[in-house]
């Protein structure tokens, strides 16, 4: 199937009725990385959005949600959005998006506007730097399994991050830091700090809300679910000096990472729209504060665009919001 088939394909499926698409990057490196295959490089991304502009009509997030709720929503209407708030957003993200014309949304996290990196990132750099004299990644001291070095860091790292991922958030940042420790890994400044948000925010990029330090809302007790919605708020409204209206669940699977509460948090808090990880497209009739996003994988120009096209007319899961359950307190995050 050539491009033009499948804008054909969409252009004709959005006269029936129009989907929004919404595609979730996270990061943009300098260079092709063996440990992150996944993520895209600046000559990688550039192709991406390219392919994405050839067959949709890509939108800034919150004009695309009004039309969508408006029913004004053009055919093949398409977003971008980046998660976290990584330093090579600014770095790299941003030349290319402005070299091709294209807007985005930036869903940031706020613990680490001073420095530091998120602990699947500590993670991932303690794996890279881990010494070859140690046959195993140890984790056992907190009841995990290490797994050896003899499987490829790449596999190790993937290992260590699906075991650590839903362990106590105090343990999971302690091991993070040990793990970091122990591998003599350098220091980098992996975020964007305030100044690059402004940046972003001043050439026209929109920023949206991604909690203080990224965790799973919920295993949160409900106050600290709406510390962690309301000061990342208001410290990204204080940086760009406007308003915020659009927020990412961290994670962002439905139920298992956020639930009906959380959207209700978000209501509260003034949000208008809201975006998961659940895959599919949005119509009318889909909340706007459970709007899908999807991350085609392919490197072929037709499979990346023939799986954006599928991805177009399924269906995403959502929470039920009419079910109002109190979040239950847990001892840590």
């Amino acid at each position: 199937m050539s491009k033009l088939a499948i804008r054909l394909a969409l252009t004709t499926a959005g006269a029936l009725q129009r989907r929004l698409s919404i595609v979730l990057f996270h990061r943009v490196l300098s260079a092709p990385d063996a440990l992150l295959p996944d993520e895209p490089d600046i000559v990688r991304f550039a192709e991406q959005i390219s392919w994405l502009r050839d067959c949709f009509r890509i939108l800034p997030l919150t004009d695309a949600a009004a039309r969508l709720a408006a029913g004004t929503l053009p055919a093949r209407a398409l977003c971008i959005t980046f998660d976290d708030g990584y330093r090579d957003n600014a770095d790299n993200a941003l030349p290319v998006l402005q070299d091709l014309g294209v807007p985005a949304t930036f869903f940031v996290t706020t613990r680490y506007l001073a420095g530091g990196m998120m602990w699947n990132d500590r993670v991932v750099e303690a794996v890279r730097h881990w010494p070859e004299a140690h046959t195993h990644l140890d984790i056992s001291m907190h009841g995990l399994q290490s797994p050896a070095l003899a499987m490829g860091r790449k596999a190790v790292m993937e290992n260590v991050l699906l075991q650590m991922k839903y362990l106590d958030y105090g343990v999971r940042e302690t091991l993070a830091d040990e793990l970091l420790a122990r591998s003599a890994a350098p220091a980098r400044r992996m975020m964007m700090n305030e100044s690059e948000i402004r940046t972003l925010h001043a050439a026209g990029m929109e920023i949206g809300g991604h909690t203080v330090s990224h965790p799973i809302l919920c295993k949160l007790p409900a106050s600290e679910a709406r510390r962690e919605i309301a000061d990342n708020k208001s410290t990204l409204e204080q940086i760009i000096g406007a308003p915020l209206t659009s927020f990412a669940y961290p994670n962002g699977k439905p139920q298992r990472d956020y639930g009906a509460e959380h959207v209700a948090m978000l209501r509260e808090r003034g949000y208008r729209y809201a975006l998961t990880t659940s895959a599919g497209a949005a119509n009318r009739s889909t909340s706007l504060l459970q709007l899908p996003r999807f991350t085609p994988w392919d490197r072929d120009a037709t499979r990346y665009l023939a799986r954006m096209a599928a991805n177009y007319f399924r269906a995403p899961e959502c929470v039920d919001e009419s079910v109002k359950v109190a979040a239950t307190a847990q001892p840590a995050r």
